[in-house]
């Protein structure tokens, strides 16, 4: 074991030991070391990436998939692209599978690999991959350890159909359909280990699950004669040598310098995440002992340190002593590891720096290689723990997009039924200070004067970051949100709903038992758990089509791939009639849909509760309430759980500021006679309160639901700020007629409902999107504010932010 302790840390005996260093407290104040020419030494990154399942949320496309993986440099030049060293397929394929063609394959002349093709033939199909590739980046004999980050690129391969598989795999030839890239920045590139889930564009939304794991590793020395001659460097009493910037051009290369320091730091990373790991996941790392992973510089006992001392460097500088002055060099604050003492490196002769260049070298690739054969054993726990972290993480990264705020609603709006006009007059100007401001144009000053803020920004940090966000910050949408939480009404107990059945019925061996774990927690490999049913339904706007809220609901299956999502289509080109029409045909729909499920689960142990859920585009919230008002509802109120309101005129369009969209109104109300319009601005009767948003401000449509989430945008002309968001408008407050008094009594009556009082708690949140309006251009769209009302439809960014920084309403 001594034997083998000597050997790991390059103790023999045999090799020519460096002179001793001097004991600062047995020399006087000046002293002399020498310094010899150094090495050229060698080190690689390797980026092991682990390629765990393919999973398809929406190709649009059947066909013939495959992923494309390669590396490079981010700042080009003349570096060396990552080159693949080493595949692993943990899983053989099935070849006998018609889904699956061929093997993976690296090609040579662009430094890339691809994994075997495969066929999509349907929506949320997975196909297991479980493979890994090894890339290096070698640093050169004349490179610094990395300044510049590497951009990791994976791409989807497309081929059509063929019906001949077997004519295929001979002449086989894929094309690029979509790129999604990741940028790792210099101080990832020492060591991490990082979930990393690829999503391609809104056009080919699939789920890729990955997972990265990066080591900084010793590739080999040149050695160089030490010159005859040796250089002396003036040391002071406490060891510190006098003029460092003499010494750098003098004595040892800062290059080799910052190359061992970087090896330093990489060893500290992997093993703190190898040990963080092993823990989490409760399993022993077979190939390492406690001590292989304490074993090191810094990690010797004084015991140990004491039988070495008298063999390293021939007696004149003892192990302990090695150990001893670095031991303090690594210091780790906020979980990054640094160097605490550059002083300390430049103080040892060349043959000790190689001491330690060949010692920690050689003990990273033992524990290197131990962790790959660690992961391959436990390689879906290992990706559903770096899962979980990178999911708890995702609130911090994105929150430099994202103000939050507290807010309070306030208790009843009142108003003066006076017709003084003093008094009225007083009101006014009370109103006009407390309201001046636009609230639009404010959240629109507020929200670029933070997207000032984030150009200014210098965005590198340690993690991963996805360059579909990252690649131009400033050009992502600012999401300010505010939020309240308060108590709601208690409902009755969903166990009277009879919705299970006995467990000695249950054909699979499951039982009814319900674990909330196990319900709102769902595995990397997308396994359902729990007996909750969990029901989305998503409803389009005016003229809209039953996918158009498809981006929406990719995000929602991303974070609860249990949900079973319902794409309403009862109502494609009827939204030009009677609101309650629309809304019977919705609420017929939706039941039919849970008791086709629930029936289905009766034959596999049933379930014990429901979480049905609603999101709505435009005047789709409008159907959506409507529709909870009909009686098919009644025994499904109680199980109401999360309302997502996109840009929805809940209050109508009354005080609309968009005189050009208020003159297309007038023209679809006199030219076409739209009844929904016409419900839409209080024309449908001559009482208004007799009126259809009226009577549906009144009935109880919200107070149910246990999350409510109104998203709205200051830039969309099509629906008043105020209706999106349920608050009180500027102008109805200096308005002193029938028609601002119902306004108020219809804006009291929703917020009644949002903050009824109870024991439970509800979340209401106000979400302003600001979406970047430098792309858009000036045209018509933009101008009538259609731009934004759309961009709600055609991205997923907002929606991506505001789910996962709040997974658990939507869950």
């Amino acid at each position: 074991m001594f034997r083998l302790m000597k050997c790991f840390l390059g103790l023999d005996p045999k090799i020519p030991q460096p002179r001793r260093l001097l004991d600062a407290k047995s020399v006087s104040p000046l002293r002399s070391v020498e310094f010899r020419q150094p090495d050229m030494l060698e080190m690689v990154h390797e980026i092991a990436i682990y390629i765990h399942r393919f999973h398809n949320l929406d190709l649009f496309q059947q066909g013939w998939y495959q992923v494309k993986v390669s590396l490079r440099w981010e700042d080009g030049g003349q570096r060396s692209r990552g080159t693949p060293s080493r595949v692993v397929q943990y899983e053989a394929p099935d070849m006998a599978s018609d889904d699956i063609l061929g093997v993976w394959r690296i090609d040579d002349a662009e430094q890339s690999f691809f994994t075997q093709p495969f066929r999509i033939k349907y929506a949320r199909q997975d196909v297991l991959l479980s493979v890994m590739i090894s890339f290096n980046l070698n640093i050169g004999s004349d490179e610094m350890p990395a300044t510049s980050a590497v951009i990791l690129k994976f791409e989807l391969m497309y081929s059509p159909l063929l019906e001949n598989g077997m004519e295929m795999q001979g002449t086989f030839e894929a094309f690029p359909t979509a790129i999604h890239e990741f940028r790792i920045p210099p101080k990832a590139l020492l060591g991490i280990h990082s979930y990393c889930p690829i999503h391609f564009d809104v056009f080919h939304a699939v789920l890729v699950d990955l997972s990265i794991h990066i080591v900084l590793l010793k590739a080999g020395m040149t050695s160089q004669k030490v010159p005859s001659g040796s250089r002396l460097v003036e040391l002071d009493a406490k060891g510190i040598y006098k003029q460092p910037n003499q010494l750098l051009g003098q004595g040892m290369n800062s290059r080799e310098i910052e190359l061992v320091k970087s090896l330093l730091i990489s060893r500290e990373i992997l093993v703190v995440e190898l040990q963080k790991i092993s823990s989490v996941i409760d399993q022993k790392i077979d190939d390492l002992t406690e001590a292989d992973l304490n074993f090191g510089i810094f990690g010797l006992s004084d015991s140990t340190l004491s039988d070495i001392s008298g063999v390293s460097s021939g007696g004149k500088m003892g192990g302990g002593q090695l150990a001893g002055i670095f031991q303090d060099i690594v210091e780790k604050s906020n979980g990054l590891f640094g160097i605490r003492n550059d002083v300390m490196l430049y103080s040892l002769s060349k043959e000790e720096i190689l001491d330690v260049f060949f010692s920690i070298g050689s003990q990273l690739s033992l524990i290197w290689n131990a962790f790959l054969k660690f992961h391959r054993a436990h390689r879906i726990k290992i990706i559903e723990h770096l899962h979980s972290t990178w999911t708890a993480d995702r609130k911090a990264e994105w929150s430099i997009w994202m103000v939050h705020s507290k807010i309070e609603i306030p208790h009843r709006y009142l108003r003066s039924n006076s017709n003084d006009s003093s008094q009225r007059s007083a009101l006014g100007k009370a109103a006009q200070r407390k309201y001046g401001d636009d609230p639009a144009q404010s959240a629109t000053a507020r929200a670029e004067l933070h997207r000032k803020s984030i150009a200014q920004m210098k965005i590198n940090n340690r993690s991963i970051q996805d360059m579909q966000i990252f690649g131009d910050p400033s050009r992502i949408p600012v999401v300010i949100i505010e939020q309240h939480i308060m108590n709601v009404p208690v409902h009755g107990s969903s166990d009277n709903l009879l919705l299970s059945t006995s467990e000695e019925n249950d054909p699979c061996g499951v039982t009814t038992g319900f674990s909330e774990k196990n319900a709102t927690e769902t595995s990397v490999l997308g396994i359902r758990n729990g007996r909750v049913l969990k029901v989305v339904v998503f409803v389009h706007g005016f003229q809209g089509h039953h996918l158009d809220l498809r981006l929406v609901r990719n995000q929602w299956l991303l974070l609860d791939p249990g949900a079973e999502c319902l794409m309403s289509e009862v109502n494609e080109e009827k939204t030009s009639g009677d609101f309650r029409e629309m809304g019977s045909r919705l609420a017929e729909e939706v039941v039919a849909f849970l008791r086709k499920k629930i029936d289905k689960l009766s034959r596999y142990g049933g379930c014990n509760d429901i979480k049905l859920s609603f999101v709505g585009h435009s005047i789709g919230n409008i159907i959506i309430r409507t529709a909870l008002t009909d009686r098919l509802f009644d025994p499904y109120r109680k199980n109401l759980h999360t309302y997502m309101s996109v840009s929805g005129p809940h209050l109508g369009y009354w005080y609309s500021s968009n005189s050009l969209f208020n003159s297309g109104l007038w023209v679809l109300k006199k030219l076409k006679n739209t009844q929904c319009i016409h419900q839409l601005t209080f024309s449908d009767d001559a009482d208004l309160q007799n009126t259809f948003f009226y009577k549906l401000c009144k009935q109880q449509t919200l107070e149910s639901f246990k999350n409510i989430i109104l998203l709205s945008s200051p830039q969309d002309g099509y629906v008043p700020y105020h209706s999106a968001r349920i608050e009180l408008c500027p102008a109805s407050s200096s308005d002193y007629s029938k028609k601002a008094q119902v306004f108020l009594e219809m804006l009291n009556n929703c917020l009644d409902q949002i903050r009824a009082p109870s024991s439970e708690q509800r979340i209401f949140m106000r979400c302003d999107v600001n979406f970047d309006s430098s792309n858009q251009g000036k045209n018509l769209n933009t101008f009538i504010g259609r731009a934004a009302h759309i961009e709600f439809l055609e991205t997923d960014i907002f929606a991506k932010f505001i789910m996962w920084s709040f997974p658990e309403l939507f869950r």
